[in-house]
Parts: structure tokens; C-alpha cells; sequence
């Protein structure tokens, strides 16, 4: 969100409405996406569309393809996921003047299209491969770069002085040319600008992005007045795996507006190496299948009711809109359940373990957590290429 909305972003005439979803949250038990929130702070965006923001800027996603210095290229995987941040946390809401609640998807529901530009085509799968809990797998490549980035997550969500959203999962960026992976962790999140009426999201904590040639990269997050002042802070080192003081670059800035790199550990008048600037970076739209063309699994096809009632600001229709769904899913479960089978994952397959991730993971004394999201969720190429229509029209 950017500083001229920090007023309040909730209508003279939804004060009331606003005042008493924040007691409800206050004092609710459980997870916090499982409760109705009133329609002016709905999103009508599902969850399962997330996974596009990975991917804002196809250029920045292929670029560590073509650097031959292995230290150089695990610069530019940190570069492009720093990049990434913008369109995942804050420019999402922009237009709207504050962070939304998004849909909570439904199992199976899919989001599916591709990037066109100068890096060629970049392709999308996001699929909700988990209802309970919710957990969203995607997969995004680049052939003609041979980049492909997968990965799934799940978000948990509390209050304590303010909303904290946990993200379990992780995301496996992996590069062709030279048979490399990076393993990233995910930031935590919480919702800043409660009692204003206009919500934003802040990034804290720590987060990794672990190489197979040999690198690690550590991005701490910080918030308004904290070391900087500024929201969206950031600072992050590549170093040698193992050796976290001998940084060989360092990053710092805001993550919603620019950043500068350095050689070393950034002081003493270090060199600059580049500079990132994400307010001038234009975005590239994804290319997805007109509505009415779209199968019914199909985010926004699914969804495209409940989004009109809310853009209305009908919490009726709404809600009777979002039964019809969520009743329809019921039913399944329960014609399943009948039938002793499960529900067949289009795109993507559990399985019992990951060695790679298992491989990366150690230097970062971190675990795969497959209980909290219902098992490891991989790409299914076959699955892919023996995708019904509509679903490979965008492959």
C-alpha cells in the first residue's frame, strides 16, 4: 500500500461493521481465513491466483540462465525473488487502498495461463491440492530458458496484538543449464494498520534461499520503525554457505520500493553493483483464457459471482453465492467418502519424500513440516501432458 493511503481505507458507513469484525477477531479461536470477514474487505481474488505473483517480471525470473559465475547467478536468483515481494504482499492491494481477504479456495480449483514477453513464454499451474488444510501447489517454467520454479504453501493464520499469518511450504527454483536448485522458505506475515481502518501487510522475521552450488542467502525483514523507520525494510547477504561474515554481496532497501547491492558486507564505502527499483519495473499481465472459455474448476469462472456480489458490497448475495460452492464441495467429499476414493490432483502428486529438499534443507536445520499440509506436493509432467481440454490450453 503506498504512504497516501495511510488513512483509513473503511467508509464512513462501514465504520460499524468494521469495528465489530475486529472484536470478532480479537476474540475468535482458531484459524482466522476460516471466518466470514464483511464484503468491503473481501478480496475477489482466490488464493489459488496467488501463485501468479511469483512470476510478475518474466525477464527477472529467467535472467540467472544466462550468468555463467555461479556466485553471480545465486545473486540474481536473490535479486528476482526480492522482486517478486512487491506483487505478493503489497501491490495486489494497491488500487484497492488496503490488504484484502482472499477466497479460500476449493479443492481442485485451478488457476492456469502464461507471460509473453521478451523472455519468451512463461508458463503457469496453480492447483488447490488440499482442502483441509488448505494448501496451494504450483508449477511455473520457462523452456526456452530452462527455468522452472515449484512449490506449494499453506497459510495459517492468528491474532495477537494483531494478525500473524504463518506460511508453511516452500518454493524449489531450478535452472536447466546448470542441473542447479535453490531452496526458498517463506516469509511470516502480519497485518499492520488494523485500528486505522486500512490494512497493510509487513514482512518479519527471517528468510533462506539455499543453492546446490554452494550458496546461501539471508533476507531479515523489518517494519516501520524499526532500525530504518521504514515500512517494508529489508536487509540480505550472499555468502559461501557456512560462512555467514563473509558476505560477498549485500542487499538493502524496501522490498515495495528499491534496493541497492554491494560487494562484501555493504560498508566502508563498498562498491555498488546494481540497483533494483520496483516502482519503475512494469509489469507483465498474465494471459489467461477468457471466462466463459474457462472450465468450471477454473478460479475465476468459479468465482465470478461471488467477486460481482462483492464489488456490489452485497454481503447477501455473497454469502448465498459462496454456499452455493461450498455446498456443492460437500457433496462431493461426501460422494467420495461413499465411494471410498479421493480426489484425483490434476497437475500435480503426493509423495513420501524429497530428496532434494531434504539435500538443501540441512545447512538451514529446517524440516519439510508434510503433516501441516497434507504431504509433499510435486509437478506431475505426465499428468501435464496428458492434461484433458481445457485444462493444456494455456501449455
Amino acid at each position: 500500500m503506498s504512504s497516501k493511503d495511510e488513512g483509513s481505507a473503511v467508509s464512513a458507513q462501514n465504520k460499524g461493521s468494521w469495528s465489530s469484525f475486529l472484536k470478532s477477531i480479537a476474540t475468535f479461536n482458531g484459524d482466522l481465513s476460516t471466518m466470514t470477514a464483511p464484503a468491503f474487505i473481501l478480496s475477489t481474488t482466490s488464493l489459488t491466483e496467488f501463485s501468479a505473483y511469483w512470476v510478475e517480471h518474466p525477464s527477472v525470473f529467467v535472467a540467472p540462465a544466462k550468468e555463467p559465475d555461479p556466485a553471480k547467478r545465486a545473486l540474481l536468483v536473490l535479486k528476482w525473488f526480492l522482486s517478486t515481494l512487491k506483487p505478493s504482499y503489497s501491490s495486489r492491494n494497491e488500487k484497492l487502498g488496503s490488504e484484502k481477504k482472499p477466497l479460500n479456495p476449493f479443492l481442485g480449483e485451478l488457476y492456469l495461463g502464461r507471460w509473453e514477453d521478451e523472455a519468451g513464454t512463461t508458463q503457469l499451474v496453480s492447483e488447490q491440492v488440499s482442502h483441509h488444510p488448505p494448501v496451494t501447489a504450483y508449477c511455473i517454467w520457462n523452456a526456452q530458458h530452462g527455468v522452472r520454479l515449484q512449490g506449494y504453501n499453506a497459510q495459517k493464520a492468528s491474532f495477537s496484538r494483531t494478525i500473524n499469518v504463518k506460511q508453511i511450504g516452500h518454493a524449489l527454483y531450478h535452472l536447466d543449464g546448470y542441473n542447479e536448485d535453490y531452496l526458498i522458505t517463506l516469509p511470516a506475515i502480519h497485518i499492520e494498520g488494523l485500528i486505522t481502518g486500512s490494512p497493510y501487510v509487513e514482512l518479519n522475521k527471517s528468510t533462506y534461499i539455499q543453492s546446490s552450488s554452494g550458496f546461501t542467502a539471508k533476507i531479515e525483514y523489518a517494519g516501520k520503525g524499526w532500525v530504518s523507520g521504514k515500512k517494508n525494510s529489508f536487509t540480505a547477504q550472499l555468502y559461501p554457505t557456512g560462512k555467514e561474515k563473509e558476505p560477498l554481496y549485500t542487499l538493502d532497501g524496501q522490498w515495495t520500493d528499491s534496493f541497492i547491492i554491494k560487494e562484501g558486507d555493504g560498508k566502508h564505502k563498498a562498491r555498488v553493483v546494481d540497483t533494483y527499483d520496483a516502482k519503475a519495473l512494469k509489469g507483465t499481465p498474465l494471459i489467461t483464457a477468457p471466462i466463459e472459455q474457462q472450465d468450471p474448476l477454473e478460479s475465476q469462472r468459479a468465482w465470478q459471482k461471488v467477486a460481482a456480489a462483492i464489488v456490489k458490497g452485497d454481503m447477501d448475495k455473497t454469502s448465498y453465492e459462496k454456499s452455493i460452492i461450498e455446498n456443492q464441495q460437500r457433496e462431493l467429499r461426501k460422494k467420495e467418502a461413499a465411494e471410498g476414493r479421493e480426489w484425483e490432483r490434476a497437475f500435480f502428486t503426493k509423495v513420501d519424500r524429497y530428496p532434494i529438499f531434504e539435500q538443501l534443507a540441512k545447512p538451514l536445520a529446517i524440516s519439510i513440516d508434510a503433516d501441516k499440509t497434507n504431504g509433499i506436493w510435486l509437478f506431475d509432467s505426465n499428468k501435464a501432458m496428458n492434461a484433458k481440454p481445457p485444462f493444456n490450453k494455456n501449455m
